[in-house]
């Protein structure tokens, strides 16, 4: 049985533009309504824990959610600005019955978005977001609601980001500390820009921070893992043997070495897979990625005699893939990265932590632990359409087919459209670049060229 159309929820959760659906209070406040009713199973007394990030609308959605949330029989306990990472880690641990966390990830201030975690840890299945959206709809719904007597409470729990330092530090191996390492962080004025540089200073690390001084706008904004610019420039200016960058909501980072050059989530993946490979840590015989990895990640990791699993973009999809081969090591290029070891979706700050050990352990600096392959030459090009997706034109499914038999084991395409905007991302990867642009540009032209014959039929049955 397939799963029915999701109209609010997209690869990672809800996302949209702040003070308009879906992103508006009314929004927020049936969501928290159907969750929490969807969630309320058995008598005993349900509970749900929200942390967010640092953006202003974030004021609005928060008690938009917990009144719907309270309405639905659920006791809220409110965080505040909280890494998505420790809401998973939360949920499991307050043995909640259902985690949410209010970010748009790396995106600017005038967008937010909803994640919501199961009992597990795990961010729900498109099937369980089908069936919230079809709770939502429901003519009859506000009925089944909890009754005057059954309203849930809220109240503030102090001490999660304390919970969450001490979790994080536990991943770092015992008996090592960072003495001796300077370290520059960007926190992207975000979610983890105070819980961030205590762990790493509490590990013992000279810490330099950056973008740790959020105001409600400021959340990635030339800034982060999406803009690790002037975090090079500050690992250069002060010296500092690695450079960290993390998103709005921390569940990604990108690196920076101590020549300030960035280290994007191939290379943290090939880094740490090697390392656990060789300690014997790694689960699975390989590690799980997505789509977009480079394929000199692949072949690196089959010279290990590693196995590269591939799935669709998305962090949530990784995960399910890494459950499904039995790996404990998964991410994207992009910067998530899921150590199942020590929790169950995306954490920049624990991959990180995972990195400076290698380097501790090794003594050698990151330039060199950190680079394990040449990334095959890569492009990516957005092409943007109106009416019908291009992906359905014939002509268009010949050219693809065409390009990837023309490149054959040199190199690789992937056309897909996005999963939140009328777009169809193409990209290329080969061994000579001239042949990658060359392809891109083949392909891109195509798509183009249909997209608008497609819209000029569209006006012309119109009219």
């Amino acid at each position: 049985m397939s799963t029915p159309p999701r109209k609010l929820f997209g690869t990672d959760g809800i996302r949209g533009k702040a003070n308009q659906p879906p992103m508006d209070a009314g929004t927020a406040l049936r969501l928290g309504q159907a969750t929490g009713r969807f969630f309320n199973r058995g008598s005993h007394r349900h509970r749900v824990v929200i942390g967010k990030d640092t953006r202003l609308s974030g004021y609005m959605l928060e008690p938009a959610l917990t009144a719907g949330f309270v309405g639905a029989g659920m006791d809220v306990m409110l965080v505040g600005p909280i890494p998505t990472p420790a809401i998973a880690m939360l949920t499991r641990s307050l043995r909640c019955d259902l985690g949410v966390m209010i970010s748009a990830s790396h995106n600017l201030f005038e967008d937010n978005g909803i994640k919501l975690f199961g009992p597990d840890g795990l961010k729900l299945s498109d099937a369980q977001e089908a069936e919230i959206e079809a709770l939502m709809d429901a003519p009859n719904f506000l009925e089944s609601l909890a009754a005057p007597t059954k309203l849930g409470r809220a109240n503030r729990l102090e001490d999660a980001p304390g919970r969450y330092i001490e979790s994080a530090k536990a991943s770092f191996p015992k008996g090592r500390s960072l003495d001796g390492l300077r370290i520059a962080i960007d926190c992207a004025h975000g979610a983890a820009y105070r819980v961030a540089p205590t762990v790493l200073w509490e590990l013992g690390a000279e810490v330099v921070p950056l973008g740790v001084s959020p105001d409600g706008f400021n959340i990635n904004r030339d800034c982060g893992a999406t803009a690790p610019g002037k975090l090079a420039e500050l690992v250069r200016e002060r010296r500092a043997d690695l450079g960290i960058a993390l998103d709005g909501d921390a569940d990604r980072l990108v690196l920076v070495d101590e020549q300030g050059r960035v280290i994007d989530g191939d290379q943290i993946l090939a880094t740490i897979a090697g390392s656990w490979h060789r300690q014997g840590r790694l689960v699975g015989g390989g590690v799980v990625a997505t789509v977009m990895s480079n394929l000199g990640l692949e072949r690196h990791l089959e010279g290990l005699g590693l196995a590269l699993h591939r799935t669709q973009v998305g962090d949530r999809y990784v995960g399910e893939r890494m459950r499904e081969a039995g790996c404990n090591l998964g991410g994207e290029q992009s910067g998530h990265v899921i150590l199942s070891d020590f929790g169950t979706t995306g954490d920049g700050l624990v991959a990180a932590l995972q990195v400076l050990a290698l380097l501790v352990e090794e003594g050698r600096p990151a330039s060199e632990v950190c680079r394990r392959f040449e990334p095959l030459p890569q492009r990516l090009v957005n092409i943007r359409f109106t009416g019908a997706s291009p992906l359905g034109d014939a002509e268009v499914k010949r050219g693809i087919e065409a390009a990837g038999e023309r490149l054959g084991k040199r190199g690789r395409v992937l056309v897909r459209a996005s999963g939140t905007e009328p777009l169809i991302r193409v990209m290329a990867e080969a061994e000579d670049e001239g042949e990658m642009r060359g392809t891109v540009d083949d392909l891109a032209a195509l798509i183009r060229a249909r997209a608008a014959a497609g819209a000029l039929k569209k006006v012309g049955a119109a009219e």
